[in-house]
């Protein structure tokens, strides 16, 4: 499965302004978060993006781009009706195709010489169905990402067939529900802002806007009961730039992949020295 275009999303009330903060990236260049993004989006070999955006953002967004908005198609999601319609927003863009999805406010490091974007986009290649990223969260970070259940694709370490999807799961639903066999006790795969979809997601989305409000999570879930729905646990983390000091850790993570590594560290110890003086 070739998957040749893009959605990020970035209209969310809360977070529609994270995607423009600057930080330093690997090369020790300054660039928003959007733009960091989309290169590793493009690097990967996806040449064509649409950003979810709020209404009167598309100049900010295409700023920020850089070079890269010549690659992109700014959606605005006209009404604020959560965030699975403004996934659906994108419906016209996407078409028949499968299509890449993430959330603007997450970056990525990864711990091999191909990005995360990459990674994830080779696995669907092999295994031609939709896959997610996962990383195995603690349970105090539930209250922030949609988690799966899973059982573990035989031969694999990292591939896993997902059973089951819930947003945002309570300790206790996630005990019962979401055990995945193999993982540390008390950690749970949790989403990663990172899709590969087929077509069919935003088939669900339309019939859920039709119904009343989308919600993704349940079209995923309901994605693993009408087709085969892995979980890939990639080799990287994610840095989530709406937690609390969730920029300055996603900087720091930033800079100890890049090539300043020593330098930054130099920097962390003599501050640390500072503070105890």
């Amino acid at each position: 499965m070739k998957v040749v275009k893009a959605v990020i999303t970035a209209a969310g009330k809360n977070q529609r302004l994270l995607p423009l903060q600057t930080l330093v990236d690997r090369d020790g260049v300054s660039k928003s978060a959007l733009a960091i993004l989309a290169e590793e989006i493009t690097s990967a070999g996806i040449g064509e993006i649409a950003v979810i955006v709020c209404p009167g953002d598309e100049a900010a967004y295409a700023a920020a781009a850089g070079p890269l908005a010549r690659q992109m198609r700014f959606i605005p999601q006209i009404e604020a009706l959560g965030y699975g319609h403004a996934v659906h927003c994108a419906a016209a863009f996407t078409g028949t195709d499968p299509f890449l999805l993430m959330v603007g406010d997450h970056l990525y490091t990864s711990r091999t010489d191909a990005s995360c974007t990459a990674q994830l986009l080779a696995t669907t290649a092999i295994v031609n169905s939709a896959v997610s990223a996962v990383q195995a969260t603690h349970e105090s970070k539930l209250p922030y990402y949609g988690c799966v259940g899973a059982q573990r694709v035989p031969g694999s370490d990292r591939l896993y067939e997902i059973e089951t999807v819930i947003e945002k799961p309570t300790p206790t639903e996630a005990e019962q529900k979401l055990v995945v066999p193999g993982l540390r006790a008390g950690n749970y795969l949790c989403f990663f802002g990172m899709h590969v979809l087929t077509p069919s997601v935003m088939e669900i989305l339309g019939r859920q806007l039709k119904e009343g409000r989308a919600d993704l999570s349940l079209a995923l879930a309901e994605i693993a009961r009408r087709e085969r729905y892995l979980a890939h646990e990639l080799q990287g983390r994610r840095h989530d730039i709406d937690l609390h000091y969730g920029l300055l850790s996603t900087q720091l993570a930033l800079a100890l992949a890049g090539n300043d590594r020593d330098e930054v560290l130099s920097l962390i110890v003599e501050s640390l020295v500072q503070s105890q003086s």
